[in-house]
């Protein structure tokens, strides 16, 4: 009698797996496939599950440890790794989703069509926090009774549910404006101090660096002048002041100092002004929310020593 094996199978998802206990591969393809359902018919193909090695020979199979676990596949079906998916939230019903590689790929590629991002949905209304903004705006974009038809909704409900969308997406936004921003306010802080320190240390120290010489003819470092003559958006590169110093010349005075001509030395001159304009709105904007939160602070410091000298009083 031939030696027996127990070992495990699961379908190419991985969401049915069972137990057997089979003699040869031959006879683990037979008894497998009819457990998950495949047709006698249909040719199998077994891999190891945890890694998707090819198990073609018999004797290789024979010397596998028992309760190897194999994935048996049919027609297309092609193995991938377990990915795991952390929802990050205690209000999700589990904490990590196990899903197979071609359902991940329907999930999250770029290319998603709305009636699979519904169907996710429909299945588990929390998965929207791993929704991308591409896949967001989808979704806000499908006609509203094409939506609630897909979910089974109310067309009110489903209007609803595409105004959460936007305001995720509108929220997404407006957090990484603000990071822009207080990056930009930070770089310029550091900046402005930087070219303190260097004032302090000395013009002289400064001139004599690589890279920081004055032109005597211009007034401007040779770094700035070689910035200016670069070809992918100069203005971003240079400080508060160099801007300032650009916009001081003027076109004509620049295009003389930079030799090019003066199409090009107009738009450069208009770039740098509309850089320097912009820095300054932002950094005008964050003084402005930083006065309306102390503002905010002081108001609500002095209504807790009202109360406070009210509940004395009594």
């Amino acid at each position: 009698m031939a030696e027996v094996k127990p070992c495990k199978v699961c379908n190419f998802s991985r969401q049915k797996s069972y137990g057997l206990v089979v003699s040869s591969l031959d006879q683990l393809k037979v008894k497998g496939g009819e457990t998950l359902g495949i047709a006698p018919e249909k040719p199998v193909s077994v891999v190891l599950e945890d890694d998707g090695t090819i198990v073609e020979d018999d004797a290789y199979f024979l010397c596998l440890p028992s309760n190897t676990k194999f994935m048996l596949l049919h027609e297309k079906e092609t193995w991938g790794p377990t990915k795991k998916i952390d929802g990050g939230t205690a209000w999700l019903s589990r904490e990590s989703v196990a899903l197979d590689g071609d359902e991940v790929d329907m999930m999250f590629s770029g290319t998603d069509t709305w009636q699979s991002l519904a169907t996710q949905l429909k299945q588990d209304l929390a998965s929207i926090i791993l929704l991308s903004d591409s896949q967001l705006q989808t979704l806000v974009d499908v006609p509203c009774a094409n939506l609630a038809s897909a979910l089974g909704f109310q067309q009110k409900k489903a209007q609803a549910l595409q105004d959460t969308l936007q305001t995720v997406l509108d929220r997404r936004e407006e957090s990484r404006q603000s990071k822009e921003l207080l990056q930009l306010y930070l770089k310029t802080v550091e900046s402005e101090r930087e070219q303190e320190a260097s004032q302090e240390a000395g013009g002289d120290v400064m001139d004599e660096t690589d890279g920081m010489e004055v032109d005597s003819g211009s007034g401007f470092m040779s770094r700035t002048l070689m910035v200016l003559k670069g070809k992918t958006s100069p203005e971003t590169r240079l400080s508060n002041q160099e801007l300032q110093m650009v916009v001081n010349q003027g076109a004509a005075s620049m295009e003389q100092v930079l030799g090019l001509d003066a199409d090009r030395t107009i738009a450069l001159v208009q770039a740098c002004e509309a850089e320097l304009e912009g820095r300054l709105q932002q950094v005008q904007a964050l003084k402005s929310l930083s006065a309306q939160s102390q503002q905010a602070s002081d108001a609500l410091t002095i209504e807790d020593t009202n109360q406070s000298q009210a509940k004395r009083s009594k």
